[in-house]
């Protein structure tokens, strides 16, 4: 199908039924404030903000460890495994609103066994939020674990290995936190003892972090995705081979905007990254304190940067891609695709 321009103002309803899949999404990034004060309410917590207010106030960043510090701060609040199933429902149903097909979910375990969270409680109320989001919401959802790159590969080991009596649970791994000092090469052998096991694999890189980042990523971790990878423009062979190899790029403007990455949204480079040929997706990365879901991505890096309806064909057919769904069910989310975007033409 050629994508048909259509009046700009019709634009952002386009966008927001949109069918497409979200495939960077950290659970604990969706906590809102009102959420994080109930469930300390319901824990007996004491927190350092006086409401709600005034910790959304706090959410002002000057880059990725200013949002970590209160990021794990707000994770302290999760403590049975209700708490985990009602974070995840919550974003859920926003995931379903937003006309989400499919989402492979972050969780970063190591956030709540070092707090004596035992894992079973996390990957179970995670894992049942997800089961009740295909038969209530008709929405896919599966499960990433992510490892925490400022602690130790020895870490990241004797998290695998707690994790592994719910191995069905989850259907992949990857790497997070703190990018800058952090390369991927720290955690080569976890992730071929994960590639061993039969997860899929992929790791954030090129955020912060330099090309040489997405490099290692590639080469050492043999990541199927790389997370963010905006700095690959920096690097013409590094953006030839993600082209050539079809590696996906998941991509969080409003995370970009907000950690610093970029000035202004309209300074974007998702444009550029298209144009190059590249399987970039919309994403929403920590949508509590980012300041959008994933809509709000389309809707918002869309007006700021000029995109059209064929962008955002490319971008919704590239998440069917990009995702770990079967392949007869990506077919049928990309003929759903476009028989929407025929529809609204």
């Amino acid at each position: 199908m050629n994508a048909k321009p259509i009046a700009p103002e019709r634009l952002p309803d386009l966008l927001r039924g949109l069918p497409k899949a979200e495939l960077h999404m950290h659970i604990e990034g969706s906590l809102e404030p009102e959420l994080i004060f109930a469930l300390a309410q319901r824990n007996g917590i004491s927190l350092p903000y006086a409401d709600v207010e005034t910790l959304r106030a706090a959410y002002a960043f000057s880059n990725l460890q200013s949002f970590l510090d209160i990021y794990y701060a707000g994770a302290s609040v999760l403590r049975t495994s209700q708490d985990f199933f009602d974070m995840a429902w919550a974003y859920l149903q926003r995931a379903a609103a937003d006309q989400v097909r499919h989402t492979e979910i972050f969780f970063d375990p190591q956030t709540h066994t070092e707090r004596g969270v035992e894992m079973d409680v996390v990957i179970g109320g995670l894992h049942r939020a997800c089961l009740e989001a295909q038969s209530q919401l008709g929405v896919s959802a599966s499960l990433i674990l992510c490892f925490l790159r400022h602690l130790s590969e020895q870490d990241a080991f004797e998290t695998l290995e707690q994790a592994l009596p719910w191995r069905d649970h989850f259907i992949g791994v990857g790497l997070d936190s703190s990018e800058v000092g952090h390369p991927p090469e720290k955690f080569a052998r976890v992730f071929a003892r994960c590639r061993e096991l039969g997860f899929h694999v992929v790791a954030h890189a090129g955020e912060e972090g330099p090309p040489a980042y997405v490099w290692a990523a590639l080469d050492v971790l043999h990541a199927e995705r790389i997370d963010h990878g905006v700095q690959a423009v920096h690097d013409a062979a590094l953006m030839r081979r993600l082209a050539e190899q079809r590696v996906p790029l998941t991509v969080c403007p409003l995370s970009n905007l907000k950690l610093r990455v970029f000035d202004s949204l309209a300074q974007h480079n998702l444009g550029r990254l298209l144009d190059a040929g590249l399987v970039a997706t919309v994403n929403s990365d920590d949508p509590a304190y980012f300041g959008g879901y994933i809509n709000d991505n389309f809707v918002q890096t869309f007006a700021a940067t000029g995109l059209g309806v064929a962008q955002a064909r490319t971008l919704a057919l590239n998440s069917f891609e990009a995702s770990f769904a079967e392949p007869r069910q990506k077919k049928a989310w990309r003929d759903e695709t476009e028989e929407y975007l025929e529809r609204f033409s």
